[in-house]
């Protein structure tokens, strides 16, 4: 048995007495005029995140990314001072998109000297700088410096690149993710760098799939074929030994070893055969320490789930991490990115343990996904408005809270003067 208690309220819920402990409406995952509330109030405010500095390894390295939530498309791109820029993926001319191949909405990576327009020739330094027009003397009073490629705030944590909408952001990265998150600072991520990426469309909003991971409740039920018996069990306790807030981003940990798996009755032939699955290898290269990793000092510890408020989890593991995006495309669907990522595998054998826990993962991952289009269908019936957490979905509390939040203080902000 692990050791860990709650807190000295009894439970987790009621150590943050800001929540409330009252059954909670999920409107905001089911009202489009909440969503296209959401996408000012938080998606064109919060820090995001879009990418990782590895994705860009030299000078000249871009990425464009099409972000529905905000309405727009970016590049983000190295330039030739080793700095990471995003610009909006606009031409200053005509506003024809720069960057794209055979089909405009469509994300596309490279490396070149210069952004050059299709359409008319304008060309763009990798600093956003306008260097080059067709027939310059066709214009009228043509200032090239005040047409360069418009910037969207952007700044990077420990490789994470981010990015705020915002013209005048609230916070600086830093002080948006707060020490919770920070405390990862020395957290060596830049080690592990072999990656297997996957991306769903979703038929839930992405509040709706992002609960599923902020709570273990459902696993005995939903993922009974990955549990044993004794869990199954009517009367069986099955939780997390932490939950943590700070700000608008959560963590939870659970209780885990260095090499803890499942009984084999449990595990897929190919996990048996490979000695890897659903926790990773069996025999993991190396567990990295930080001060932020197990903040709530679980012991053994296996996994702790940083949530970042509100588009990204990274989900850290003995040695490896598992990374989730949600990007929201209406009131009811969204897309979501995840990737594993490991120390490069030194031996055939080890490659293949890589593979197989991404394989295993994935399909765990989509269990859930399979089961919350049915949520969201139900949940726009619109027949209850009632719903009971238990203090094991503290997580799911507060983000529902925190995204209301935000959509409230927008609306304060633009309200007519006088109401």
């Amino acid at each position: 048995m692990g050791r860990w208690a709650k807190p000295p309220e009894g439970s987790w819920t009621e150590h943050y007495p800001e929540l409330g402990t009252d059954p909670v409406s999920f409107r905001d995952s089911t009202s489009p005029e909440f969503y296209e509330l959401e996408r000012e109030a938080v998606f064109k405010r919060a820090w995001l995140n879009i990418a990782r500095v590895e994705e860009l390894p030299r000078v000249g390295s871009y990425l464009t990314r099409e972000i529905d939530a905000a309405k727009s498309s970016v590049i983000v791109v190295k330039g030739k001072d080793k700095q990471i820029r995003a610009f909006y993926n606009i031409c200053r001319h005509r506003g024809n998109k720069l960057v794209w191949n055979d089909f405009p909405n469509e994300e596309v990576k490279g490396t070149c000297r210069q952004f050059t327009c299709k359409y008319h020739g304008w060309r763009y330094d990798l600093d956003g700088a306008l260097k080059f027009v067709q027939q310059p003397g066709e214009f009228f009073d043509l200032d090239t410096s005040q047409f360069g490629l418009k910037p969207v705030n952007c700044e990077v944590w420990n490789g994470f690149i981010f990015i705020n909408f915002d013209p005048e952001p609230k916070w600086s990265l830093r002080d948006y993710l707060g020490p919770m998150i920070t405390a990862l600072d020395d957290y060596p991520f830049e080690l592990m760098t072999e990656r297997y990426e996957f991306e769903a469309h979703n038929n839930s909003n992405w509040k709706i799939f992002a609960d599923a991971f902020q709570e273990y409740y459902h696993v005995p039920s939903l993922h009974s074929q990955q549990v044993p018996s004794a869990v199954r069990q009517p009367n069986a306790t099955f939780e997390c030994g932490h939950f943590q807030i700070d700000g608008p981003h959560r963590l939870v940990s659970t209780a885990g070893t260095r090499r803890w798996k499942l009984a084999p009755e449990y595990m897929y032939p190919v996990e048996r055969v490979t000695r890897s699955g659903l926790v990773g290898p069996w025999r993991t290269p190396e567990t990295h320490f930080s001060a932020g990793l197990n903040p709530g000092g679980i012991e053994p510890w296996g996994i702790t789930n940083f949530q970042i408020f509100p588009n990204l989890e990274i989900l850290i593991y003995h040695g490896w991490y598992l990374l989730y995006r949600y990007w929201p495309t209406s009131h009811h669907t969204h897309r979501f990115e995840a990737y594993t990522a490991f120390h490069p595998a030194r031996t055939v054998r080890e490659r293949i343990e890589h593979e197989v826990a991404a394989v295993v993962l994935k399909e765990f991952a989509l269990q859930d996904a399979g089961m919350l289009g049915g949520t969201q269908a139900a949940l726009e019936y619109d027949v209850v408005d009632e719903f009971p957490l238990s203090d094991q979905e503290i997580l799911v509390r507060h983000l529902h809270k925190v995204a209301v939040d935000w959509v409230e203080a927008y609306k304060s902000e633009h309200a007519p003067v006088g109401v």
